[in-house]
């Protein structure tokens, strides 16, 4: 229905993805009444990441009662760490309840938006048309295009490569000699189920990851019919894992006992699977424990230990038709490669299409260092709101938090605008650089960006532009109410007609 329904000409609010940040801002739209908005949606179908990302056994690694909308408590989340259909069957349950359907717009991928001062809107082409809006709010998240390492030869391979992230699944690896490259957090979780499929699979690791046990469970029915019973039960047990998470904070930024405790408990689940020392010192990672993203698995370490699973340190330097070759000079002979190598996070494919007050691409202002106030709002780009920008992104608890503390600085500055009869809001440059300094000066002695590691939290200039550094609470609270003072306001001219 969606892909039948047109584009408007114009909309108050275009909203761009329909992943867990596109919902929850068209819902929050709705909740403020206003029902002048359009989602575009570049794929058939809604849910983002969890709607791109269905390799086997993927799930999320934030437990499902915090990893939802505070505003859309899900009481039949069936484990404790929710896979990706149910994530999926989730966000499509709530754009229905809550009434986002209509607002939808699928196959409409964003190819341009510039912002046109004269007459104060965005002007947007998409995949099916042209339409302006008032208001910009990109939902399109730090991992929603898939990076596939430029490898000598890799046109030329004759058998499958494919990124986790687009699992072919007509593809039947039973029997086949596959090839893994990379050891991330998708990694981690299609290993052990395709590693019972396989042939033979050859894992190629460029630095070991910490692993900890997931602690996953089933959550029994009776405790989903109290759920139900009783909301406030859930939000009882969604506050609790909330602050134990916001406690690990102080092994990132802190150091010290905390840190030391993780990175024992990891260790022992290591030595505890992997009884072969070879294997095991392989699997050690040499940075400390939180440089790079910390993985929950109860089955990696089990299934590289298998006699048809090869770890191998190497990197991959060249594909051939039939074979890769290793940093050792080594031929592995393969039929199918699958990258499990990550996204475009700090160089998001957006930033190419949106143009500001200067005519300049975002990633031209940017250049390798992406940077925001609030990791919402970017100088020269008036009413451009981004969910999940720069130095949004999370190390140890869920996103769908900082998201929603985005759109509630979003919808208090749509209120705002409205009120003071506001046509665009534009965030000063001062504003931006105090910020920033302030927020790399919380970074300086986190493991993040001291830990010894090279991570996709550091951009192509070697600096953290994708991680908040401190407490969740706190970015809550910066965000609760927009701060006009921080922005240039542009009035509207008394006989110009809003979002014309």
């Amino acid at each position: 229905m969606s892909r039948e329904l047109p584009l408007p000409e114009h909309v108050r609010v275009a909203i761009v993805g329909s992943g867990f940040a596109g919902l929850g801002a068209a819902v929050r739209l709705l909740q403020e009444g206003r029902e002048d908005f359009v989602v575009l949606e570049r794929a058939e179908d809604l849910g983002g990441t969890w709607r791109d990302n269905t390799y086997p056994g993927c799930a999320c690694d934030v437990q499902s009662h915090l990893y939802s909308f505070s505003f859309a408590p899900n009481p039949d989340w069936s484990r404790a760490f929710s896979g990706a259909s149910e994530i999926h069957a989730y966000l499509q349950r709530v754009a229905t309840d809550h009434g986002v359907r209509p607002h939808l717009r699928y196959g409409a991928e964003l190819l341009a938006a510039a912002w046109d001062g004269a007459a104060q809107l965005w002007r947007l082409t998409t995949s099916r048309g042209d339409l302006t809006a008032d208001v910009l709010i990109s939902g399109t998240g730090p991992l929603s295009d898939p990076l596939v390492p430029e490898l000598p030869g890799l046109a030329s391979f004759t058998g499958r490569a494919f990124h986790s992230a687009r699992w072919d699944h007509g593809h039947d690896l039973t029997g086949r000699k596959v090839a893994v490259v990379g050891t991330g957090a998708s990694a981690i979780q299609f290993v052990p189920v395709i590693a019972q499929q396989a042939g033979s699979l050859v894992v190629f690791q460029r630095t070991p990851p910490w692993v900890l046990p997931r602690y996953d469970r089933a959550i029994k029915a009776s405790a989903r019919a109290k759920y139900r019973a009783d909301p406030r039960r859930q939000r009882r047990v969604r506050a609790a894992i909330y602050w134990f998470r916001e406690l690990n904070l102080l092994a990132f930024t802190g150091g010290g006992r905390m840190s030391r405790l993780a990175e024992k408990m990891a260790r022992r689940h290591l030595a505890k699977q992997v009884p072969d020392p070879v294997l095991r010192d392989k699997l050690t990672p040499s940075y400390r424990i939180g440089c790079k993203r910390i993985l929950l698995s109860d089955d990696y370490y089990p299934a590289l230990i298998r006699s048809d699973v090869e770890v191998v340190t190497a990197p991959v330097v060249e594909v051939r038709p039939h074979s890769v070759i290793d940093g050792d000079g080594r031929e592995h002979e393969v039929d199918t490669l699958v990258f499990g190598t990550g996204f475009h996070v700090t160089d998001q494919p957006i930033a190419d299409r949106l143009r500001g007050t200067d005519g300049r691409l975002l990633s031209e202002v940017w250049g390798p260092s992406p940077e925001a106030y609030l990791g919402t709002t970017v100088p020269g780009f008036p009413n451009l709101f981004l969910l999940l920008g720069p130095n949004t992104v999370l190390g140890h608890t869920s996103v769908v938090y900082m998201i929603e503390a985005q759109l509630a600085y979003v919808m208090d500055a749509l209120r705002t605008m409205d009120a003071r009869g506001v046509s665009s809001v534009d965030v000063r440059a001062r504003v931006v650089e105090a910020f920033n300094a302030d927020l790399q000066g919380k970074l300086q002695g986190t493991v993040w960006n001291a830990g010894g590691c090279k991570s996709w939290y550091l951009d192509a200039a070697g600096r953290n532009s994708s991680l908040w550094p401190t407490y969740t609470f706190r970015f809550k609270r910066s965000t609760r109410r927009f701060d006009p003072e921080s922005y240039v306001l542009q009035r509207r001219p008394t006989d110009s007609p809003p979002g014309r």
